[in-house]
Order: structure tokens, then sequence, then C-alpha cells
């Protein structure tokens, strides 16, 4: 029987509970190209961090020649694109303004600031299961928990929340193209009205902020700060849908994998229970081992592009395969080896160049405090099955569901 091309292997969903085995024979071909008008896929780190910061590479949906994919489409959120979909100068003033309002030089406190609103949150969490002898780590804590911080950050009132997350739902159950096919999940239709009805209600919280601003980023987002000014009204409901978005899923993705392999290499579990302050450096390693954005498919050339002694057609689709990148033997020592206390992390995780994580210091931070209070607070943690059934998505890679058994949570 002939095999199926190898991108095909590495989206399809049977590969999702364990991918590395496809990067590591993807990386045997650094510039894979395999079907007519299809992308050329990038596996190694040092070509992937190149094209990262490669003014020739195109963030822009406008520059692409080639049909557009289910993993390569535009933003779906009826709004102007955000700047991750847009390139400088217009990407670089949007994204400064963003930037002024989410941490230093104008905010250097913000991010690092909202620690204790995080281990309260995350307690209230914990808290709630008390007496669970099963846990969903996804639907009980890692999936509620960024969408209360980032309800916090924008200035979303506290009694609003629970509206607020019901809009969400569907809306981030709409990124996993797998859903279209699941008769449970939220359709297309229900993904549109609730982007509808958040659109609305974040128009009305800017225009209350406009009129009276308060110490949240749409505040800061409306009044400007810096050389750039402020955003326009649609400006500003296209940085929070992303932040909201692009924040969110990956948030939950990162800590759920986290938990994942925690438990499955208790050893680093129980030295994370006995010092919190290793959550930093396991946080960065997960970032490397088992990043919760696996690739990044929109990405054009705007120029023909020699790599490797392979010509790249202006026009042409990259997929820069970020986590075949992160355990490229050319860059990392043992690298399918998950160890915190290696010396060099400088993982592909949040990306690099200009289109770098905006996030990056709000995910880390959540992690970093959900990983050890959950170490320091479920008793006898257990993996009810493993692998866990995983979500469809191959970009946003993260189990749907993974089920815990504790005897009982710690005060």
């Amino acid at each position: 029987m002939t095999q199926a091309p190898l991108l095909r292997r590495i989206t399809d969903y049977s590969s999702r509970a364990d991918p590395y085995p496809l990067y590591e024979e993807l990386r045997r071909t650094p510039v894979l190209h395999e079907e007519e008008g299809g992308p050329y896929v990038i596996s190694s780190y040092y070509d992937i961090k190149g094209l990262l910061h490669d003014p020739r590479i195109s963030s822009d949906a406008a520059n692409a020649t080639a049909a557009d994919d289910e993993f390569s489409a535009p933003e779906a959120t009826g709004l102007p694109p955000s700047f991750l979909r847009l390139d400088p100068p217009e990407h670089d003033r949007l994204r400064r303004i963003a930037n002024s309002s989410f941490g230093p030089p104008h905010r250097p406190d913000r991010i690092d600031g909202l620690r204790g609103e995080l281990g309260a949150i995350v307690s209230d969490l914990l808290d709630g299961l008390a007496g669970a002898e099963r846990i969903d780590v996804v639907d009980q804590f890692a999936y509620p928990f960024p969408v209360t911080v980032i309800c916090r950050l924008l200035g979303v009132p506290r009694e609003e929340e629970p509206r607020f997350r019901a809009w969400v739902d569907p809306i981030v159950a709409g990124l996993d193209p797998g859903n279209r096919d699941d008769p449970g999940a939220p359709g297309p239709k229900a993904a549109q009205e609730a982007r509808v009805q958040l659109g609305m209600y974040l128009a009305g919280l800017v225009e209350e902020r406009t009129r009276d601003p308060r110490d949240d980023m749409l505040s800061d987002l409306v009044a400007g700060h810096g050389p750039d000014g402020a955003m326009s009204m649609m400006e500003v409901l296209s940085t929070a849908v992303l932040l909201l978005i692009a924040g969110h899923e990956t948030t939950v993705n990162l800590i759920t994998n986290g938990m994942l392999t925690l438990l499955r290499h208790p050893e680093y579990l129980e030295r994370l229970r006995a010092d919190p302050g290793l959550s930093v450096r396991i946080v960065e390693e997960l970032l490397r081992y088992e990043p919760p954005v696996q690739l990044v498919p929109q990405r054009t050339c705007i120029t023909d592009i020699e790599l490797r002694g392979v010509t790249i057609p202006k026009g042409s689709r990259i997929w820069l395969v970020l986590a075949a990148g992160n355990r490229d033997p050319e860059r990392f020592k043992d690298p399918d080896r998950f160890d915190p206390d290696r010396e060099d992390i400088e993982h592909l995780g949040f990306g690099s160049g200009i289109h770098s994580c905006f996030g990056a210091p709000l995910a880390r931070l959540e992690a970093q405090v959900a990983l050890a209070e959950l170490a320091r607070r479920l008793d006898n943690p257990r993996l009810a099955e493993d692998p866990p059934p995983y979500r469809t998505n191959a970009v946003l890679r993260g189990p749907r569901h993974l089920n815990v058994d504790v005897d009982g949570v710690l005060p």
C-alpha cells in the first residue's frame, strides 16, 4: 500500500497523541514540498528561526496566491485583521500601542502585578474540586483559568465574567477544524453569533472606557501612549479578540501538556511540589518539549527564496514546524528527553522575530502559578488514561480532556 504524504500523516488525527517520530522523519528533508500548490514545510531549528526574522516572509494573507486551507485561512472574527496577520509598518504601529498597555516601559508591573490575583484564581478553582476523586484538568481547571485572567486584564466586570465565558466557548471551539464534524460541538452559526455578541459587548466597554478610563488594558488602548497615539475602535476590538483567542487556547494547552508531562515524569512533579520555584525552568522546558503551538502555517514568500538548495517561489505558502525545530538534535542535546535542568532552553515555543508571542509574559506566569499549585495540592495524582484524547487541531495541539485520579485536593 502506498504511504500517504508525510505532511498529511502529520496533520492526520491519528498522529496527534505523538507526532514527534513524524517530525524526526520530516527533519530528514529540511525543505519539504510534496504536492503541487502545497506548502513548503520547514523543520530545522536554525532555518525556522532565520525565516521568522526574514522580511521576505509575509504574515499578511493578502500576499498569498495559493488557495488557503483549514490551517492557514484568515481569522474568522468579522473584524479587521489583527496585527498578528499584518506586516510592517502597520504591524509595528499596532503592536507598539498594544505593548505599551501590556508591559514595559509604560506598564512594567502589569503582568508581574497579577501574580497574587492569578494565585487567588487558581486557589478558587482548586477549592471547588475539594472531595473529587477524578478531575478533568482541562474542563475544570485549565480551560476556565485563562478566561478569568483575560477578563480581569481587559477590565470586564466580575459580575459579567459568566456572560463573557458563554461567548468565548463557541468561538474557541470554532478554532478547531475537527469540531465541524462533531455534532456535539458548537456550529459555525453559534460561533458567528457569539462573535457578534462579544464584539458588541466589547464595543460597549470601549465606549465606557473612552468616557471613564480605568486601570485596565482597554482603557490604555483607547487612551494611547507614546508617538503612535491611540487605536481606532475596530483596532481595539481586533486586538482584544486576538488576546482573548490566541492567549486562551495556547495557555490551556501549555498547562494541560505540562500536567500530562509531569505525571509522565513523576520525579519532576515531586521536585516541583517541594520547590515551587522550579516552575520557571519546567515551563521553559515544556515550551520546547511539548509546545502548545506546533506549527505556524500563515506565512507567504513575497519574493523567491533560496533555502538549502531549494528555490521557494514567490507567493508560496511556508509552514514553520516549531515543534520539529524544538527537537532538532543539531540544536539541542538529547532533544527527546524532558529535562528542566538543561543549561540551554532557547526554544521556539513562542516563535521569534517581530511576531514572537505578544502574550508570552502572561502565559509563562499563568503556567508557572498553575503547575506549581497543581503539584502542591493534588494528592497522589494519577493519569486515568494515557494517552488522553486530543483535540483535532494540528496547529494548537493539546489534550481535549485530561482525567486525573486523586486521593483528594489538599488545602
